[in-house]
């Protein structure tokens, strides 16, 4: 079947929903941990399974470089592969894409993009097709359309056709789409200039995508106000009765103002990036375990948390593991991190049905920032 979205309830514009797919019904908003090459990095399936994990992503590009689309798909598609009985959402390769075409203007044609692989240097040409056909195979609950992913630097001209030109290619991805039992997602795209925006969110939803998603915005971390008003400008032309996902968001404070404005779904390889680099979310913002200061320090990484990590280790092991570089370290720090953003979005669930969200927000900041 598609996946389904099950409006719940509303606070302002955030949602309390449900989303219906094969492989189970899940509460939004939720945060989904990223998979790129079939597993979410030191983690086990049955570990995501005790961080209350949903969806999770694999990614396209990745994946058809190995072990190659064929592979999986004689495996019985992604979710025997690597034994996950939840619901898969695969992307499209885009953004990888995108960032090895080192020509932008020679490489990126109508009909796709040459790039390089990042393995062996061999040239490679990726299609809004190809890029279909290749999440076919993988079987995902969700697969996603093939967009082009400008910089958010880029002028308005240059936006202007870039939008028009993912708008063809999701419309050609479309008509290729053939696997009955995998919804696909359209992107919403536009830097953040308004007209580009609306143009591409109702366009895009002419196409009648099984969801959509805001694409183009977590490639700046120059200024978050401008992810914001990307959200502004794009939600309001997204149907109420299909699910909304910001593509790549996974900052604490970005989640939440991401449900304010009306966001389901968000993902991102933040935190198990920050755990193999000793970072840990907190209650209190942002911790490095290697720090000297936790050397003696044998409480958990935060209290109350509930997560395997912080139920049976402490700051002061963890930072041994991670100062002597043994992998248990990051594992611990990922397992953490993602339960971490994970109780966030359930905290924001209740807080929308509680009609709170503001005051959480509030609160939330002033423990976050210590502001």
């Amino acid at each position: 079947m598609k996946v389904k979205y099950e409006l719940i309830s509303t606070c302002g514009k955030a949602r309390l929903g449900k989303l219906h797919t094969n492989h189970g019904t899940f509460d939004t908003p939720m945060f989904m941990p990223v998979g790129t090459q079939a597993t979410v990095k030191t983690l086990s399936p049955e570990e995501l399974k005790e961080v209350h994990s949903g969806v999770i992503l694999s990614n396209t590009y990745h994946l058809w470089l190995r072990p190659g689309e064929d592979i999986v798909h004689k495996a019985g598609g992604l979710h025997e592969f690597m034994n996950y009985d939840g619901p898969i959402l695969t992307d499209s390769g885009g953004y990888q894409v995108f960032s090895l075409a080192k020509n932008k203007k020679k490489d990126i044609e109508e009909e796709g993009v040459h790039f390089k692989s990042h393995l062996d240097g061999k040239r490679l040409f990726l299609t809004p097709e190809l890029s279909i056909q290749i999440q076919n195979k993988l079987d995902s609950d969700i697969a996603m359309s093939f967009d082009e992913c400008p910089p958010a630097s880029a002028t308005h001209e240059y936006m202007e056709n870039s939008v028009k030109r993912t708008l063809r290619w999701a419309e050609r991805g479309k008509k290729v789409h053939a696997n009955p039992n995998q919804s696909l997602f359209g992107i919403v795209q536009g830097g953040y200039f308004e007209d580009l925006r609306k143009l591409s969110a109702i366009e895009t939803v002419k196409m009648d995508f099984d969801g959509y998603s805001i694409g183009g915005v977590a490639n700046d971390d120059e200024s978050k106000e401008n992810m914001y008003l990307a959200l502004d400008y794009s939600l309001p032309y997204i149907p109420e009765d299909k699910p909304r996902y910001l593509m790549g968001v996974g900052d604490p404070i970005d989640i939440i103002e991401g449900v304010i404005r009306g966001i389901d779904m968000f993902d991102c390889v933040l935190p198990t990036r920050l755990a193999r680099h000793g970072h840990a979310f907190t209650r209190y913002g942002k911790i490095n375990v290697r720090n000297a200061k936790y050397k003696e320090d044998f409480t958990p990484l935060e209290e109350g948390c509930d997560c395997y990590a912080c139920k049976h280790y402490t700051k002061a092991y963890i930072r041994h593991l991670i100062v002597a570089e043994e992998t248990f370290g990051a594992r611990l720090l990922s397992i953490h991190n993602i339960r971490f953003l994970i109780r966030l979005t359930e905290e924001l669930r209740e807080a929308i049905a509680k009609n709170t969200l503001l005051e959480y927000r509030e609160e939330f900041l002033k423990n976050y920032t210590g502001e």
